[in-house]
């Protein structure tokens, strides 16, 4: 759906909408990883990136969800398991099952994969959306994701 602004140009375009559709179920799962993390984990540097995980990511899913609506767009199917990054539920009943050392291995070699889709996603926003919130949500995700996927791999030494 495109939507057109006050000066009559467009808003934002189909590729704003796919963005905003597909991150907020690829956020979802990233939020469902970290919650996972108290309970299973005993490293302080894994728990504190959960958290800031989850910080980061519980309100930008508003705002996407905010902009489908005002698109029209929010009715749409977003379920998403076939992104970029998106874990199976074969990955995520693994990770599940696991705890400890292994949970804190699993967890961090599955966020890089899955924080490396996202950033994936918010380049396509920036190369074809046209919303300025959208490609601003995108440019925050690529520089917050990016540094996100540094600590873990230094993390997994």
């Amino acid at each position: 759906m495109l939507m057109l602004s006050a000066c009559g140009g467009p808003a934002n375009t189909a590729a704003d909408v796919t963005f905003a559709q597909g991150m907020v179920p690829h956020h979802e799962q990233a939020l469902e990883m970290a919650k996972l993390v108290p309970s299973r984990s005993s490293n302080d540097k894994v728990r504190s990136l959960a958290s800031r995980i989850e910080k980061a990511q519980d309100p930008e899913i508003a705002q996407m969800n905010e902009w489908l609506q005002q698109w029209g767009a929010a009715e749409q199917d977003h379920t998403g398991h076939d992104m970029a990054g998106m874990m199976s539920h074969d990955d995520m009943a693994k990770l599940e099952k696991s705890s400890g050392a292994e949970f804190d291995r699993l967890w961090l070699d599955m966020m890089i994969k899955h924080h490396e889709g996202a950033v994936e996603m918010a380049k396509t926003e920036l190369a074809q959306g046209k919303d300025e919130g959208a490609k601003k949500l995108a440019q925050a995700i690529i520089d917050g994701q990016q540094q996100e996927i540094t600590e873990m791999k230094a993390l997994l030494g």
